[in-house]
C-alpha cells in the first residue's frame, strides 16, 4: 500500500483509530534525536504559556 493510499485512508478512520495512528508516528519520529528535542522544546513552550495563561486568568478574576 503507498503512503497516498494510506493518506486517503485516513478520514475513513474513527477518531481512536487516528490518535493511535498519531502516537505510533510520533514515537517513530521522537527516535531521531533532533526530533525528540524539539517536540519537548515545544511542549516545555506550551505548558509555560498554560501556567502564563492560569497565572493571567487568577488576577483577572479578582
Amino acid at each position: 500500500m503507498s503512503a497516498l493510499e494510506i493518506m486517503k485512508e485516513l478520514p475513513k478512520l474513527t477518531e481512536a483509530d487516528r490518535r493511535a495512528i498519531r502516537d505510533v508516528l510520533l514515537a517513530i519520529a521522537n527516535e531521531n534525536p533532533d526530533v525528540a528535542l524539539c517536540n519537548q522544546t515545544a511542549q516545555e513552550g506550551a505548558m509555560m504559556f498554560d501556567r502564563m495563561e492560569d497565572e493571567d486568568g487568577r488576577h483577572q478574576s479578582r
